[in-house]
């Protein structure tokens, strides 16, 4: 697998690869061939595809929380080239909107069979974002998506935005690691459409507080196993 030319922080590796970058992040992390902080980036035109191997050190019930340092991290870095008026967003639990559509999103792998209270041996991170829809036709047909050379992004972002994506997510779990993982979900939840106060992990789910102070128990594990924005049958993000 050729290496990726891109300009990351210390201690990143990146490798390109022809298929899907999660699921050969995921293989790559399980046979033990990528080691933590190694960047993989799919090569369709079309779609910004990258996955990045974890190192938890702690059960997997809790080193989920991951996911939400790359969700910050990936709305972050996509923000940087956008137009400044408009907000990347995120639908819970990792569907990105801009101008009130669907971007794209992200996704967390673990180790098939990996028990919640075992430290898992990796995690696997990834986003796809859709960079161009010209294949679908008239982008009347497909209200709900967006792609970013409609949004006024520039062009050849992969390479940027995967550098850009790196440095936030090291400087996310510095958060994490320093301030505790509330001031990380507080980044996280500055992005979601619906106003949150506070969120923690709750068995299968996750406890979200609202501004005015009430509670709601929604879904995790499931929503992270079958990611609502993702297309399965083209592997892409849904039009």
């Amino acid at each position: 697998m050729p290496r990726a030319g891109l300009i990351l922080p210390p201690g990143f590796s990146g490798l390109t690869v022809a298929g899907d970058a999660h699921a050969a992040a995921c293989r790559l992390a399980g046979a033990g061939e990528a080691e933590a902080a190694t960047l993989v980036l799919g090569s369709r035109a079309d779609l910004l595809d990258l996955a990045v191997v974890l190192a938890p050190d702690e059960p997997l019930r809790t080193a989920r929380r991951a996911f939400f340092a790359g969700m910050a991290a990936l709305a972050d870095a996509v923000g940087i080239f956008g137009p400044p008026e408009i907000p990347v967003r995120i639908v819970w639990p990792g569907t990105l909107t801009f101008n009130g559509a669907r971007l794209g999103g992200g996704r967390l792998g673990w180790p098939e069979g990996c028990a919640e209270e075992a430290v898992p041996d990796w995690l696997v991170f990834s986003a796809t974002l859709i960079v161009s829809k010209a294949a679908a036709g008239d982008p009347g047909l497909t209200p709900e998506s967006t792609a970013l050379d409609e949004e006024g992004f520039p062009p050849d972002l992969q390479g940027p935005v995967a550098e850009s994506f790196a440095r936030h997510l090291t400087k996310a779990f510095e958060v994490w690691r320093e301030d505790g993982f509330d001031r990380l979900a507080a980044r996280y939840l500055g992005r979601l459409e619906d106003e949150r106060r506070s969120l923690a992990l709750d068995g299968d789910g996750a406890r979200l507080v609202r501004a005015d102070g009430s509670a709601e128990r929604v879904p995790l594990i499931a929503a992270l196993l079958a990611p609502a924005w993702r297309d399965a049958g083209t592997g892409g993000v849904r039009l």
